[in-house]
């Protein structure tokens, strides 16, 4: 029977759902991430009418009953009470207010439900009963609601409900529905939330009731009921379900109720941790609302997956995206396949960011080791001054002052991947479509004011293998923006936000996005908890849309093909035999390729398609290591390097270097170097073959008056003109020859030096019987390394020139190394060699490499040059000869030592101690070389030297000797370059 219940007290709560026209769910109030409890409550006195069970149809009016108290009361706050319990049915009766309103009274007003007659049971009758029968009367009156007095009105509300697919899905043609709604939004009522990513839905105006598992995501499971518990009860009768027990007979089992009851042994499974929050948390949210459903896809049980969205104000939210924001859901790769790839970003950097938070679902997770760490607050503006490839450039920070090399910094594209540029070193040639993508860069980045964004650093292994300290180096990367796009990029160029604030895009173009879009380079697939770029779903849809217009390496056309002519390592014949091409039009355009040294770079030439070593006639800055140096460099870099100039070349010198005048925007570079005091100007090159010569002298006299950089200690009249003072002072030393090589060079090292005999004492007093372990010892090209000679077996100090090809295998793998100290090159296998002391390595080679001054010497593949280089040997290598070395010149354009032959050379006079006549005259005399020819602009200490080594010369032409036999046969051409001669000298 039927007790009053006990608390008359009023309560507040929250509508969660309306099972039908005459019963609410109210949850009450608690602290977030608690599930609060609920009350399921049936208006006092008020019967509503019935709606169908599955395979039943229902009452009339019973759905807009429902609808009308759903949208009345849905999601909203009400004051409660409980009136009275029926114990034997487990039900609450109670009044309920929404704000001011009773709204059992405006249910029955507008005539959908009618007010339960009171029978026996007169103490179960709700506070309100007479307000409720009068406005009973009053609808019945007016004919509104079930009373409606219309024709056909009751069958007309009665739904034609199709057979449920909720069990069944046999009742719903799951693929033809797909075919005919993918991609069309679908409205629905949500009827049931079996767990947080499953639903049961409506959907309208059909009413087929449908399960939808929403697309994308996977919620925790709600685990299953005991065998028992899960037989579902038949609804019992109206007049039941308010408060009148009858003796009527249940309606029988349904097949599916028949099943469960028959499997009784199977055990109750707990929900999984978070389940019944997921749950909660799409209940109170989708349960009894109108949502919008579009369709994803079909799974092979004819499951439907769709993407869900409900209201939210005046917007609609995305079900799946949220559980994943509140880490309630895990992405499932499977199903976010089928849906628009910006969605499946948006849900995959969702749960990233869950994980980041350690929300719920991620509170113990562990993320994986990574190489990468993020970067804060770094920030920063400046230039761009070089561009590497199509990922990677170099910008002049604005807050370094200006010109120093400390200012350049290095920054790697963020998550993007452009076609690697090979190495030249390496014989390796650029992958396709690196040139375009580099280009690209240039053309739209030199010298332009950008904005970096740092994000994260990564360390990356320069070996095969996992990453170790030893063989990896830290790259960073960041977000480059353009503050001023050009209008050309057209609709490539992102549209930037019109204020910039902590949490968006700063103003300007992204640089990798204009990369990305062109088609040059794909966006890297990161995995979970590695640092990306900030703007990472902006360059997956960039991706997105050059592969759909295949453009560049997503195109299917062949990659374009570019050959260059690299004059910078051919011979210096091949290089002479190029100079007219080079002179045909009186201006060249050029790109700034490198700068090798203040005066001297690489350019390349379009228009012949060939890159050439370049230097300022008549202009010398400090060579390396020298002060102000790298200043010179720095400033170089900064006005000129990979910008478009104009040249005009005016002659080849020995090495092959082009001599001439460059201008960048009309401006005259030397000029700038000079007015800079960072380089010197050289008349004996012959003012008359200068253009802007004029400029030049103007610009040097200028830094001179001003003892800027290398004329700070310039005091005026103790310099003569045309640096005759400085010639006349010449070095001299002794020295023995440890190497020859071929063309007139070779190799020396100075006697008397303390540093040779300090090194040679620490050498001999190493202990270097054990071979080294294969990987824990892995010398890279340019490393200085201990290795054994193979002539005497000694140790010596030398440089790795050459390596093989990936990690060391075995200690007979071969190494190509250069004696620093000797000039000697060989290859030794792996087992030859040993790490060094710091201590050792850090000194400069003792082996000072040297060419006979004023004389040219055949080259070893030239006629003679076999001879010539024997005849050297037998007077200065095989025997222990002391020399006297006069420096004459010295050319430092070769740069840093990188093997046999290579680096500064000293052009020499060579003496030995107890002869009065040099090695240069007696190779002349033996017709073993020829002098070099003259010039109008040379010097006269260079006029009297070779006037002086002239009679030598004409000596070997009278006695037709070696080159002079078939007589007179003066060439203009140089030397090519000159061979690697292997092992063999003196220690």
């Amino acid at each position: 029977m039927a007790a009053t219940a006990a608390n008359s007290g009023w309560l507040r709560g929250r509508v969660k759902s309306v099972p039908s026209g005459d019963c609410l769910v109210i949850m009450g109030s608690t602290k977030a991430d608690v599930i609060p409890p609920e009350k399921t409550i049936t208006l006092s006195s008020v019967i509503a009418p019935r709606l169908a069970r599955r395979g039943g149809i229902d009452e009339p009016f019973a759905w807009d009953s429902r609808e009308f108290l759903r949208k009345l009361c849905i999601g909203k706050e009400v004051t409660f009470r409980v009136d009275y319990t029926v114990s034997s049915i487990g039900r609450e009766f109670g009044s309920v207010f929404l704000e001011d309103k009773n709204v059992a009274l405006l249910v029955v007003s507008e005539g959908w439900a009618k007010v339960r007659d009171q029978g026996q049971q007169k103490g179960e009758a709700s506070p309100f009963l007479g307000e409720l029968l009068r406005l009973e009367e009053i609808a019945k009156q007016q004919g509104v609601g079930r009373w409606s007095k219309a024709p056909g009105a009751s069958e007309a509300s009665i739904r034609k409900l199709p057979p449920s697919a909720v069990g069944d899905p046999s009742n719903l043609d799951a693929m033809g529905l797909l075919a005919s709604k993918k991609g069309k939004p679908m409205q629905g009522i949500v009827e049931q939330v079996r767990d947080g990513s499953t639903i049961r839905v409506y959907l309208l105006p059909e009413f087929q009731f449908v399960q939808v598992f929403v697309a994308g995501v996977q919620a925790p499971s709600m685990g299953r009921r005991g065998a028992t518990d899960t037989v579902i009860e038949t609804e019992i009768s109206n007049d039941e379900s308010n408060g009148d027990t009858t003796a009527e007979s249940h309606t029988p089992l349904t097949s599916a109720q028949r099943l469960v009851a028959s499997t009784a042994s199977v055990p109750e499974v707990a929900p999984e941790p978070f389940g019944r929050e997921a749950k909660h948390f799409t209940e109170t949210r989708l349960l009894n609302r109108e949502v919008r459903i579009v369709l994803e896809g079909v799974d092979k049980f004819s499951n439907l997956i769709g993407s869900v969205y409900y209201p939210d104000g005046d917007s609609a939210k995305d079900l799946a995206l949220d559980l994943v924001d509140n880490g309630l859901a895990k992405f499932v790769e499977w199903s976010a396949n089928m849906m628009e790839e910006d969605a499946k970003r948006r849900l995959k950097s969702a749960e990233l960011q869950a994980k980041k938070d350690r929300l719920r679902l991620w509170t113990n997770y562990v993320p994986p080791a990574t190489n990468s760490k993020a970067i804060h607050d770094q920030n920063f503006t400046g230039k761009v001054v070089e561009v590497v490839s199509g990922d990677c450039v170099i910008v002049a920070d604005d807050a370094a002052p200006y010109g120093s090399p400390a200012a350049e910094r290095r920054v790697n594209l963020s998550s993007i991947r452009c076609p690697r540029m090979g190495n030249p070193r390496r014989d390796e040639k650029p992958a396709p479509y690196a040139r375009e993508a580099k280009e690209f860069l240039r053309s739209r980045l030199i010298g332009r004011q950008v904005n970096v964004s740092m994000e994260y650093s990564r360390n990356v292994s320069m070996a095969d293998g996992p990453v170790s300290a030893a063989d990896s180096r830290v790259m960073d990367f960041g977000s480059v923006f353009l503050l001023s796009p050009s209008k050309a990029e057209g609709d490539d160029a992102p549209a930037a936000p019109a204020t910039t604030t902590a949490s968006s895009q700063p103003g300007g173009a992204n640089v990798a996005e204009l990369v990305i879009a062109r088609g040059f380079g794909t966006v890297v697939r990161h995995r979970d908890f590695e640092e990306r770029s900030n703007y990472y779903d902006n360059l997956l849809a960039a991706e997105a849309r050059a592969i759909s217009g295949k453009k560049g390496i997503h195109s299917a056309k062949d990659p374009p093909v570019m050959h260059v002519t690299n004059l910078v390592t051919a011979s210096a014949k091949k290089a002479k035999d190029f100079l007219p091409f080079l002179q045909r039009s009186r201006r060249l355009p050029a790109v700034v390729d490198y700068v090798l040294s203040g005066h001297r770079f690489k350019l390349l030439i379009p228009k012949e398609t060939c890159s050439i070593a370049f230097s300022f006639s008549g202009v010398r800055c400090p060579g390396r290591d020298e002060p102000y140096s790298d200043e010179a460099i720095a400033l170089m870099r900064r006005k000129m390097l990979q910008r478009d100039v104009e040249i005009e070349v005016e002659t080849v010198d020995r090495t092959g270097t082009f001599l001439g005048s460059l201008w960048e925007s009309r401006t005259n570079m030397a000029v700038v170097l000079l007015e800079a005091g960072l380089a010197k100007l050289q008349t004996s090159f012959g003012a008359d073959r200068i253009p802007d010569f004029h400029l030049l002298a103007k610009a040097e006299q200028s830094a001179r008056q001003q003892k800027l950089k290398i004329w700070e200690n310039y005091v005026e009249g103790q310099e003569a003109p045309n640096g005759s003072a400085t010639e006349s002072k010449k070095e001299v030393f002794k020295a023995v020859v440890t190497e020859v090589l071929g063309g007139g060079k070779f190799y020396v090292q100075t006697l008397g030096d303390q540093r040779v005999t300090s090194i040679q004492q620490q050498l001999s007093s190493l202990n270097l019987q054990e071979a080294p372990i294969i990987g824990a010892f892995n010398p890279k090209k340019g490393d200085i390394v201990l290795a054994q000679f193979s002539a005497d077996n000694s140790w010596n100090r030398a440089m790795i020139v050459n390596t093989p090809r990936g990690a060391v295998a075995s200690p007979t793998d071969e190494f190509e190394v250069f004696y620093i100290d000797y000039g000697n090159q060989e290859v030794v296998p792996y087992s030859w060699l040993r790490n060094i002391d710091p201590s050792l390595s850090s000194a400069p080679g003792l082996a000072l490499l040297c060419s006979l001054a004023y004389i040219k010497v055949p080259s070893l593949d030239e006629d003679f040059g076999q001879e010539a280089a024997e005849y050297l040997s037998e007077h200065s290598l095989n025997s222990s000869t002391e020399f006297k070395v006069m420096i004459e010149d010295k050319d430092t354009s070769g740069g840093k030592v990188k093997g046999q032959g290579t680096g500064t050379i000293l052009y020499v006079t060579l003496v030995a101690v107890n002869d009065v006549t040099s090695i240069n005259a007696h190779m002349l005399e033996e017709g073993l070389a020829r002098l070099e020819r003259r010039k109008r602009w040379d010097s006269r200490e260079r006029q009297a030297a070779l006037d002086n080594l002239e009679k030598f010369q004409e000596e070997a032409k009278t006695k037709r000797k070696n080159i002079w036999q078939y007589g007179d046969v003066q060439s203009d051409d140089d030397e090519p370059a000159l061979p690697v001669k292997k092992a063999g000298g003196k220690r």
